[in-house]
């Protein structure tokens, strides 16, 4: 079974590397700085990925204290990406709130930090298929 999602990017000539993306049903825009020629007129790739990962951090965290009926305020994520020796290198720094979470409570909710699925996806083995459009209107023949 496949869990398809599907999102759409299309330059839109606002900048040299400016895109609109859709995706389940919300409009984005994306660019690159100015450092590499363009605008930045919205968030890079690498922006959006650490953007993903710290989205589906916050809302795992979240979802397991709800299961558990934990005190859990409030959690936040700032993600950082580097590359070190040719390796990508992320690090997320999670911030806590509720001060009636036992410090039990606060390791579990760290721990399940690296259980968000985009964090399994990253760490997996990921398979990218790249097939041209059977013609321009972007329809494919599968």
């Amino acid at each position: 079974m496949s869990d398809l999602i599907a999102a759409d990017v299309s330059e839109n000539g606002k900048s040299l590397y400016a895109v609109d993306i859709e995706v389940n049903g919300h409009s984005l825009s994306g660019d690159e700085p100015e450092a590499y020629g363009s605008a930045n007129l919205g968030p890079a790739p690498y922006d959006l990925l650490l953007a993903a990962l710290g989205e589906c951090t916050v809302m795992t965290i979240r979802w397991f204290a709800l299961q558990r009926q934990w005190p859990l305020e409030r959690a936040e994520a700032r993600l950082t990406h580097e590359k070190v020796n040719h390796k990508d290198v992320f690090t997320k720094t999670i911030t806590l709130y509720g001060d009636e979470l036992t410090a039990e409570q606060r390791q579990k909710l760290i721990d399940v930090a690296a259980k968000c699925p985009v964090h399994k996806t990253l760490m997996s083995e990921v398979s990218i298929e790249t097939q041209a459009a059977d013609s321009a209107d972007g329809s494919s023949a599968d």
